[in-house]
């Protein structure tokens, strides 16, 4: 009101939250004579004389950023000074509330000119949730093509009318540009119906993710609440694009994180539509969800380039379990059987399913994978086709058979050929010969692939271990970590396993508490992951999680002799080498710098079984990066009697890499195992099971 009254401004044209022309001409020394008390500044930030100051107006001040007005300092400090103690904490809580609310809906208007013809492009941001901020904005808009048009210049120049600016053209204008469009395309093939009227903007749709967040009672009920947090933040800047697995430009362009993003705010608003509306949820938007996170191998990748942190990988495991819970899962017969595999802890069932999923199952599919080549040769296959939508059954078929499936796959399980298949009791394994007080406790835990599936794997991290003269703790029985579980949606199962497994363990190192256990290893990328969520630290106090390779090399392990052999390491999306560099870790083990191969191999636990369509665009793309490898390092693209070998240290990636051997000539194998080849000797393998089934293992009752 004083500034109002000594700037000679009726009252009523005073408007605080509006810079007009009454606004701007406010003097100066009014501002300061009311005790507000404004920070005057130069270019180098040093404080100007207020005096000399005086003649300028707040606006021209504020516009060439001299004048900085402190709400802290003059407005909020002395309020709270006023209403201070306990008795108005209240009211000041609401002081805060009612500024946040205003601050928070403060318009900035962002006005871009072009110098030759005044065209004028005009972007404010909004909450589309604040109704009054829009209308705010819509009259700001209204006012700057007022005056551009004013000034002689025009609403837009340089790509046509757009349909947010239309309405600002006079009806001449429209007529020409109808009559033009008529001319050059009659049968209204490029944007039919739009930019002919004026009215083009009142059906238009713009799904807005903020607006959500007011319909709190509808997304909790559709389940979709926590899903719209998770994504609402995009700002659709792209920097996921290069990292994803499933966005391969020549195959697919419509997977990105951003894409993916955008369709699941997409799919969210129908689904909010429909139940507004009462219409009833469409089948069609489940199927679209179910397509959205198909394509996906979640890797978590796209975190790191996220200026905002999100992980699509997190989004589609919530969206799996989102349509599991309500029943809209689509669940290929391969994965059902896959999970349910994992999900069997009684030995017989095991080496049953093992022999007619493993065994008979990868003999039919390499039978049709050499019926396919022969049809269909190298040279005449294509680039992979989009996959929008689910593809038919017989597509599936073919590109599940398009890469064989391994055909060095071990006969029996780790526990089989140990004979410690017994869940009642913990095994101990050790080499008495090289005991002492002093001798390492460690306790390993496997894993669904490096026992079950590629059963040397476990048996070269126990016989490395165990020619290190380490002790070696295993689970009582046949265990899965719950990754798998969890990843395909089933969270409840993924839960059940992880909890049951953390009370097991806690009976282990109740059992087992004379033994001083202070690293628990892993030889699994996804165990790893899952097992960070285990608080082994409360089960064996001190404990750290390692994986098998960084525990070899910092125990000196590596290969004493040259060898020809050059290596290519595939680090796996979910890599269990956490704790050291990759890079560091290899070229200390194997004793050579070993190039690390890019992309995911496309095998992705149970992707490649569930979609397999989707599989063949990332096999693609890797295939590529492997045939650069070995040209890297031999001058030719595909290696010649083993002169090249494909290492890892995931067994989902072990399979999917052995399946890439036609077209490359490479043979995908362990470290460890590698290791275990050269340092142990030839035919390690049975020998060291005669040695640990003989004298080495001691069973301890649970």
């Amino acid at each position: 009101r004083e500034c109002a009254s000594r700037a000679n401004i009726p009252l009523e044209q005073f408007e605080l939250f509006e810079i007009n022309e009454a606004f701007s001409s406010v003097p100066l020394m009014a501002i300061k004579e009311l005790g507000i008390n404004p920070e005057l500044v130069n270019e180098q930030d040093a404080p100007l004389d207020l005096a000399v100051e005086s003649d300028e107006t707040l606006f021209r001040l504020l516009q060439r950023r001299n004048l900085r007005i402190s709400y802290r300092r003059s407005v909020e400090q002395p309020l709270k000074e006023i209403f201070a103690g306990k008795e108005f904490e209240p009211l000041r809580k609401q002081f805060d509330s009612i500024h946040a609310q205003f601050r928070n809906s403060r318009l900035f208007v962002a006005t871009h000119m072009h110098a030759g013809d005044g065209n004028v492009h005009t972007n404010i941001p909004v909450h589309s949730n604040d109704y009054y901020m829009l209308q705010e904005a819509e009259s700001v808009v209204d006012r700057i093509m007022a005056i551009a048009e004013s000034l002689g210049g025009v609403i837009s120049g340089e790509h046509g009318i757009g349909i947010t600016k239309i309405q600002y053209l006079d009806s001449d204008s429209i007529k020409v540009f109808g009559d033009y469009k008529k001319r050059v395309d009659p049968e209204h093939r490029f944007n039919p119906s739009k930019l002919l009227v004026k009215d083009t903007l009142s059906s238009a749709y713009t799904p807005s993710l903020r607006l959500l967040e007011q319909e709190a009672i509808i997304l909790e009920a559709s389940e979709l609440g926590e899903l719209n947090k998770e994504v609402k933040d995009c700002l659709r800047c792209g920097k996921c694009k290069n990292v994803c697995n499933t966005h391969v430009p020549r195959a697919n362009l419509l997977y990105s994180p951003r894409d993916k993003i955008l369709s699941t705010g997409l799919i969210i608003e129908a689904f909010l539509y429909e139940e507004q509306t009462r219409r009833g949820l469409s089948i069609r938007h489940f199927d679209e969800m179910n397509d959205v996170a198909d394509h996906c191998t979640v890797c978590h990748k796209c975190l790191n380039p996220c200026p905002v942190n999100i992980d699509f990988g997190d989004v589609s495991i919530q969206m799996r379990n989102l349509l599991k819970a309500n029943g809209k899962k689509n669940s290929s017969l391969g994965t059902q059987v896959s999970i349910a595999y994992l999900n069997l802890t009684d030995p017989r069932a095991i080496r049953l399913m093992r022999k007619s999923l493993i065994g008979w199952g990868y003999n039919i599919q390499r039978l049709a994978n050499h019926w396919y080549r022969k049809i269909v040769p190298a040279h005449k296959e294509k680039i992979p086709a989009a996959t929008t939508g689910k593809m038919a059954l017989t597509t599936q078929v073919v590109h599940f058979v398009k890469k064989p499936m391994p055909s060095n796959v071990p006969r029996q399980t780790t526990r089989e050929l140990l004979a410690l298949e017994d869940d009642r009791t913990v095994p101990i394994i050790r080499d008495p010969e090289k005991q002492s007080d002093e001798s390492e406790s460690i306790f390993y835990f496997p894993g669904c692939g490096s026992e079950r599936l590629f059963s040397q794997v476990a048996l070269a991290t126990i016989a490395m271990l165990y020619d290190l003269g380490v002790q070696t703790i295993l689970p009582p029985g046949y265990l899965c970590c719950g990754y798998p579980q969890t990843s395909s949606g089933d969270e409840k199962k993924g839960k059940q396993i992880s909890i049951n497994n953390q009370v097991l363990f806690h009976r282990v190192a109740n059992t087992l508490n004379y033994m001083d256990i202070k690293t628990v290893l892993v030889s699994c990328g996804t165990c790893t992951d899952q097992l960070e969520k285990y608080q082994f630290e409360k089960i064996f106090p001190g404990c750290r999680l390692l994986d098998i390779h960084e525990y070899l090399m910092e125990k000196g392990v590596r290969l004493k002799n040259a060898t020809d052999t050059k290596y290519i390491y595939h680090d796996p999306c979910h890599t269990p080498i956490k704790t050291y560099n990759v890079n560091q870790v290899t070229r200390q083990l194997l004793q050579q710098d070993v190039p690390v191969s890019d992309r995911c191999c496309g095998e992705a636990g149970t992707f490649a079984i569930a979609r397999p369509d989707i599989a063949t665009q990332v096999r693609y793309r890797k295939q590529e990066e492997l045939h650069k490898g070995v040209e890297q390092l031999t001058g030719e693209k595909v290696a010649r009697k083993e002169n090249v070998k494909l290492l890892t240290s995931c067994p989902a990636c072990q399979q999917g890499l052995s399946r890439y051997r036609h077209e490359t000539g490479l043979n995908a194998d362990y470290i460890v195992v590698e290791l275990a080849n050269q340092l142990l000797g030839d035919n390690w393998q049975t020998k060291y099971v005669e040695r640990i089934k003989n004298n080495g293992i001691e069973q301890v009752l649970l």
